[in-house]
């Protein structure tokens, strides 16, 4: 493929010797490669010489590049962060997929505002609070503020404390969590010694506590307040289960990441344990799919650059088992991104050492913990694929499977639900729904009804990306499937096969699943196939029909709860759009605005008096 590429020579010849990020392209002009390198002019080449020293996974990546393009930048670190931002954007097929990608939650605590409250914030902002993490999930961070909760009497509420107003306190009060600062008779100072005490606990200084809990504790009993004693008891234990939760495993009170590699076969597992103050806070595993043969420091890299890139707290220091590709460059990234020193360490032994070693292991046990859940998976979908293509009697694996689902009740409100599954796995973002126009109650018609407005919507839109010069594959509905499968019968089938002969798409291939008997019926073959119930192929045509009959009811139940909502109180006179969108909001439901006195229904927002008395007079007339 790479011979076929125009004036290649000297294309290469007049790369510039700049740093900057290079594209790779098939002959289908889509993106499946996305690089960045110091020099553009060295590190392009490398690709168009000798592949000996190339991982299996850049070879085809190799073997399939039909164009390439390059974008200069200013720096190296500029460079990392064009490339992180095109790989998050494109997704290249050969780049290092991290799928466990996600947001960390964080332990807010507003010092900013006058009597700070504790919450559970997605990311960090600029704006004055301190923060606590990364923890691993959102429920560790729950724990959490539920142990702070019952051990310092903390606000958790939204409630703008900025008025003179006094206000009736929570529960929260009631039950000795909040020293409800709402009622503006605590003082500032008292309230801001408990939030120090909160952020001393946080920070890994719990021993102080303790030592201060078991004094009061001792006074408590010597004044034979037992029942104070009991208090300061249950916080102390509620201190010590936590602590025993977060491991201490390091004798330096800093914050660190450890990150372990391990490569086996076809795939990579990456460990990072959270250290906060010298304690283990969480830790989580990466799968990285074919990139076992894969450089353990261009795999690092490639991991990290994508890894920090989520994250906006970055610890001091992080531990690795190899120096990464362009290590320095990440490390000026990264420090510029926090605003202070970031320093990658490569330990070789001591204390530092023995982190990595168990991150490793940590990796390593994971892995083969995955790996019979891996080839389970893979037989679940690339081996059902497989044999489902043999079975059909297709040329290649049907990698994208789009299927159609038709919901009424009693022929009204007639919805339809096409989901879309790629590899065997569902790709939500190319879910469609319908709201169909056809005769009520006639299912053949609006399987047809579907079929053509989605290819007819596809066909447009690329002509459309086309006369542009644009990627026919990246509309909305420009991407066409491998195989069709409808939800039903010979009837429905049918339908979907006439207008997708009458559109020019006879080729693509299309089945229909009736879900009686799970009968497979297939254009052209008087009889249904029937297969067998363990059959992978089958089990997977289940499981995409099912998700489309899910889709669609979810999305029909939502019209008729819609039209219940309007249908009730759009009767009311003097309920427009904003009442009744703040009825709903305040109450929950219809039942709980039809439990509401008149009084109650006047306080919400929108509301008066007069448009009170409406509502309730017209629930209690019925």
């Amino acid at each position: 493929m790479i011979n076929d590429i125009p004036d290649l020579e000297q294309r290469l010849k007049d790369l510039p010797d700049k740093p900057g990020v290079y594209i790779m392209r098939d002959k289908n002009g889509r993106i499946i490669y996305i690089g960045k390198a110091v020099s553009l002019k060295n590190r392009v080449r490398q690709y168009f010489r000798s592949s000996t020293n190339h991982s299996p996974r850049i070879r085809s990546m190799i073997a399939h590049i039909a164009d390439f393009e390059y974008i200069l930048t200013d720096s190296e670190v500029e460079a990392l962060v064009l490339e992180c931002s095109l790989i998050k954007e494109y997704h290249p097929k050969y780049n290092v997929s991290l799928r466990d990608d996600k947001h960390y939650p964080y332990i807010k605590i507003t010092v900013n505002e006058p009597y700070p409250r504790i919450m559970l914030a997605r990311s960090t902002e600029p704006d004055g609070a301190r923060y606590f993490g990364p923890y691993p999930n959102s429920a560790a961070v729950k724990e959490t503020i539920e142990t702070l909760k019952g051990l310092f009497p903390v606000r958790t509420c939204k409630r703008n404390l900025t008025s003179k107003k006094k206000e009736r306190p929570c529960l929260d009060y009631y039950i000795g969590q909040c020293m409800a600062p709402c009622q503006k008779d605590i003082p500032a100072e008292q309230y801001a010694d408990v939030i120090r005490q909160v952020c001393d606990f946080l920070d890994g200084r719990q021993e102080g506590i303790i030592d201060k809990l078991k004094d009061q504790m001792q006074q408590a009993i010597d004044a034979l307040n037992f029942e104070k004693a009991a208090v300061l008891r249950d916080k102390i234990n509620a201190i010590s289960s936590l602590q025993e939760k977060q491991k201490v495993v390091s004798t330096e009170l800093i914050d660190q990441d450890v990150i372990g590699v391990f490569q086996q076969d076809e795939d990579s597992m990456i460990q990072v344990f959270f250290i906060r103050g010298g304690r283990m806070i969480g830790a989580e595993h990466f799968l990285l799919e074919d990139t076992g043969h894969d450089d353990t420091a261009s795999l690092l890299a490639s991991f990290m650059e994508q890894f920090y890139s989520g994250i906006n707290f970055i610890p001091s220091e992080v531990l690795l088992p190899v120096w990464p590709e362009d290590g320095q460059t990440i490390e000026k990234w990264l420090s510029d991104k926090k605003g202070l020193r970031i320093q990658l360490k490569v330990p070789i032994k001591g204390e530092k050492r023995k982190l990595v070693e168990m991150a490793e292991e940590n990796a390593k046990e994971a892995l083969e913990r995955f790996s019979l859940k891996i080839k389970a998976d893979k037989q679940r979908t690339q081996g059902a694929l497989e044999q489902l293509a043999e079975i059909l009697g297709l040329n290649q694996m049907p990698w994208r499977i789009e299927a159609f689902d038709i919901s009424h009740i009693q022929g009204t409100d007639t919805v339809a639900s096409m989901v879309v599954a790629e590899g065997g796995r569902p790709k939500n973002s190319d879910y469609r729904r319908f709201r169909i126009s056809t005769p009520q109650n006639d299912d053949f018609a609006s399987m047809a009804e579907v079929v053509e407005r989605r290819y007819s919507k596809g066909l447009a839109e690329k002509r459309e990306l086309a006369a542009k010069g644009l990627d026919i594959e990246n509309g909305k509905f420009s991407a066409f499937p491998d195989l069709i499968l409808i939800d039903g019968g010979r009837g429905q089938l049918n339908a979907a096969r006439q207008i997708l002969t009458g559109l020019g798409l006879d080729y693509i291939p299309v089945i229909g699943l009736a879900k009686e008997n799970e009968e497979i019926y297939i254009p052209d073959k008087p009889e249904p196939l029937v297969l067998p119930k363990d059959s992978p192929a089958l089990q997977l045509l289940q499981r995409i029909r099912d998700e489309a009959h899910r889709f669609a009811i979810s999305y029909h139940r939502s019209l008729r709860g819609k039209s219940a909502l309007q249908s009730v109180l759009d009767n009311i006179p003097g309920i427009g759009d904003k009442r009744r969108k703040a009825l709903m909001e305040y109450f929950g439901s219809i039942e709980n605005i039809k439990r509401a006195g008149v009084e109650e229904l006047a306080s919400v927002e929108a509301m008066n008096i007069s448009a009170a008395k409406k509502v309730y007079e017209y629930f209690h007339s019925i």
